[in-house]
């Protein structure tokens, strides 16, 4: 969904808490607000349970960052997840017969190549030609999931989508993960290819030539990866995508209710914190992903705070969750952006 003219999402839901006496009358409540003092309260917290580990520490946590990941999906399977849905409601762009106004791709071709390349291309003048001896290389629309787990977004997309132009590579750290991705009945080669990749590993190829995806999709996993890790991660999944291609993320925004549970102990550097299975965890402000997506060479299609509301009726409890959702763009090239 495009943000509106102040900047912030057009409402999701239909559940918004007017009275606070009504608060245990519903599971979750849509786009709350922080008052000041909830807000100072979190910055309070967070500050006093950083207190951070010994890089020794840090160190493992690095290092068998493979093995934490491949333990928690081995003990998990596929029962810990639930499908996506919500991410067509989201993410248009991952339906893109749903959404046949999605301007984020209009005016460019099925190459990737702006239709003013096209043309000349027909009349014979040199275009850079692209490698056809990859999974999906004769696909029209192309999807990649960084970070796809056992296949909880990918599948939604599969199912969602009957466009058999479209091509869904998805890929993990974990080599436990992709597993259980290839052996689920829903798997299709013929749409779909699953790859174990580290996305730290800025040097190791990806499957797929440079230039040639149109949706790459980050669902909290950017937050696992070291941040000194993250910048340069970003930029190499940007050469992937076709000019014209968005890349879309969702992940922990600064005070979630995740990061205000942590207690001393588990904090790994500002913000950044490991959980008790020995995977890791960042939280972020819509300014430092602003920052690694243009620094990337993306330019902004949305940057915004989800404040959720949820409620634990039986126990009386409520927990605040803070996510941050972006769509970041990959600039045409001039001479089409003219023609545009």
């Amino acid at each position: 969904l495009a943000p509106s003219k102040d900047g912030k999402r057009p409402q999701f839901g239909t559940r918004f808490l007017t009275d606070p006496r009504q608060v245990f009358q519903h599971n979750a409540w849509d786009n709350v607000e922080w008052t000041e003092e909830q807000e100072a309260s979190a910055k309070k917290k967070v500050l006093e349970n950083c207190q951070p580990l010994p890089s020794e520490k840090q160190e493992e946590y690095e290092n068998r960052a493979n093995e934490y990941w491949n333990d928690f999906y081995t003990i998990h399977e596929n029962r810990f997840f639930k499908d996506r849905h919500w991410l067509f409601t989201e993410f248009p762009e991952l339906c893109p017969q749903c959404s046949p106004n999605n301007v984020t791709h209009q005016k460019v071709s099925s190459t990737g190549r702006c239709v003013q390349d096209e043309e000349r291309a027909k009349q014979g003048a040199a275009v850079s030609p692209i490698n056809v001896n990859f999974p999906g290389a004769t696909a029209s629309y192309r999807i990649l999931e960084v970070g796809c787990g056992v296949g909880n977004t990918v599948f939604p997309i599969l199912k969602t989508n009957n466009d058999p132009e479209l091509f869904v590579y998805c890929c993990d750290f974990s080599s436990t993960a992709v597993d259980l991705v290839k052996t689920n009945p829903e798997y299709n080669l013929g749409r779909c290819f699953a790859f174990v990749h580290d996305l730290s590993d800025v040097e190791a190829n990806y499957p797929i030539p440079d230039g040639t995806l149109d949706v790459i999709v980050l669902i909290f996993v950017l937050s696992a990866l070291h941040p000194i890790k993250m910048q340069a991660s970003i930029s190499r999944l940007a050469r992937l995508l076709k000019p014209g291609g968005v890349m879309l993320l969702r992940d922990y925004g600064r005070y979630d209710m995740a990061q205000l549970r942590f207690k001393k102990g588990r904090c790994l550097s500002d913000n950044f914190y490991v959980r008790g299975d020995g995977t890791r965890v960042y939280f972020f402000t819509q300014e430092e992903l602003h920052s690694m997506f243009t620094e990337a060479g993306l330019e902004k299609v949305q940057n915004l705070v989800d404040r959720r509301l949820q409620v634990n009726r039986g126990k009386q409890l409520t927990m605040y969750r803070v996510w941050i959702q972006c769509k970041y763009h990959k600039p045409l090239s001039e001479e089409c952006q003219l023609w545009l």
